[in-house]
């Protein structure tokens, strides 16, 4: 008999996916099904004859649901489904959208860096750049347009620039403001956008752009919270870490095809690492997962 049967509700859907593809690896077949309402994925039980099984390896979970075993059966099902490439690119873009919609502060500073992007390219950069780009703090004591501080975060120059920047701000972005909501990415944005503009101000001067710091410091927000506290939900490969470190010492050693904002990134990444180390420290003593 085959019986649909709900077994867990996990808020995160890459613990959703994980503990999924676990069963699945263990011969449980099992279903993930969104939650709109409850904003949750159910795990759901195909054969109420596993029941017991599934239970015991769902507690399990819970206690350590950053088990490397987990992810490593995440990989090893998704290289062996079987899905057309256009339903998993459908998948992936509706789960986008979708993510974008519970984090709209993300969402709308994806619009304003892609709007001031596009018109940069057909010919108003000039007019932008005049309106946005910071100036030495002389001046800006002068004229009061201290909007400038933050300014150059909207400016990218090029494609690449931009797409780098805007899909590790819609990733992480979107994951900090679900969890600790929008006002909350509001100050992790405009604190690390200030650090990181004026730490380049002062080292190069005001010609710089991009959201990189601000970037930089989502790195280091989510790297360290999840090293503190795990049971958030929010993390980073370990990979992921190493590939923006490393990038980070190529700039300093001037070998890229591009003029790094370095001061820019190392202070977006120490501000967004203290502002987590500030956070965790805020909410008392650790608990288990």
């Amino acid at each position: 008999l085959i019986v649909a049967k709900p077994l867990i509700a996990i808020s995160q859907l890459r613990y959703a996916d994980s503990l999924a593809s676990y069963l699945k690896s263990q011969q449980i077949p099992v279903q993930v099904q969104h939650v709109p309402e409850d904003d949750q994925y159910v795990l759901v039980l195909e054969n109420d004859a596993d029941h017991v099984r599934a239970l015991e390896i769902c507690q399990a979970f819970i206690q350590a649901p950053n088990d490397p075993k987990y992810q490593q059966a995440a990989w090893q099902h998704s290289e062996r489904t079987d899905v057309p490439v256009e339903q998993t690119q459908g998948n992936s873009m509706r789960r986008w959208l979708v993510s974008l919609r519970r984090a709209p502060v993300t969402g709308i500073i994806l619009m304003l860096c892609t709007l001031i992007f596009g018109a940069s390219l057909v010919g108003l950069f000039q007019p932008i750049a005049a309106a946005l780009m910071i100036m030495p703090l002389g001046n800006l004591l002068q004229n009061h347009e201290w909007w400038r501080l933050l300014g150059p975060a909207f400016i990218h120059f090029s494609v690449l620039h931009f797409i780098f920047n805007l899909l590790w701000w819609s990733m992480l972005g979107s994951q900090v403001e679900r969890k600790f909501g929008s006002s909350f990415i509001i100050i992790l944005f405009v604190v690390t956008a200030l650090v990181s503009n004026l730490a380049q101000l002062i080292v190069s001067g005001p010609n710089f752009g991009g959201l990189s710091g601000v970037v930089y410091g989502l790195v280091g927000f989510v790297w360290i919270t999840g090293w503190l506290r795990p049971q958030w939900g929010l993390y980073l490969p370990k990979a992921i870490v190493g590939f923006m470190l490393v990038w980070l010492l190529l700039g300093f050693a001037d070998v890229l095809w591009v003029n790094m904002a370095n001061a820019a990134h190392t202070a977006g990444l120490i501000s967004g690492c203290v502002m987590a180390w500030l956070l965790t420290l805020g909410s008392g003593k650790p608990t288990a997962p």
